[in-house]
């Protein structure tokens, strides 16, 4: 990769690279600085990374780095439990988004990865699973458990309207 092609990766790709990992942490400070780590990382290994898979090189990198500093500011593992807990959303509101959010906090790291990816991003299957570190069947598994998991929390349809 070239200078000029780091930069127009660079043009392309800081806004959706933040506003990805800002719904995931919801810290605007944290997340310019791990935009900011992650392009560096980038750069430092420019040599070695064609321009045709810098993007999911650099989502890659910025995925790894938010789960690392996420485990150690709060001291948790992410795991992936099979049961799904069994909660709905029954207070009345006329704001899906808020309650999106609010549901969107509540599911594990990697669904919430996942389902941000497809449904905010817009990748496919197959770069998300580039960008997880997952194959293809596992990232549909995840998008699933984590769209039922909404689903179940937000309620009827009616409720919420």
């Amino acid at each position: 990769m070239t200078t000029s092609e780091y930069n127009q990766i660079v043009e392309q790709y800081a806004n959706r690279l933040y506003r990805f990992i800002l719904k995931n942490i919801r810290d605007e400070e944290r997340a310019h600085d791990l935009v900011q780590d992650s392009f560096e990382k980038l750069w430092r290994n420019y040599r070695d990374i064609g321009f045709e898979k810098a993007k999911s090189y650099l989502f890659s990198i910025a995925h790894n780095t938010m789960i690392d500093m996420v485990r150690k500011e709060k001291r948790i593992v992410v795991s992936d439990t099979n049961e799904m807990p069994e909660t709905s959303h029954s207070r009345q509101y006329s704001d899906l988004k808020e309650i999106l959010d609010a549901g969107l906090k509540q599911l594990p790291e990697m669904q919430r990865s996942v389902i941000l990816l497809r449904d905010y991003e817009g990748y496919s299957y197959e770069e998300i699973g580039k960008i997880c570190q997952l194959n293809e069947s596992q990232v549909k598994v995840y998008i699933y458990r984590a769209r039922v998991f909404l689903k179940n929390y937000i309620g009827k349809m009616e409720s919420v309207i």
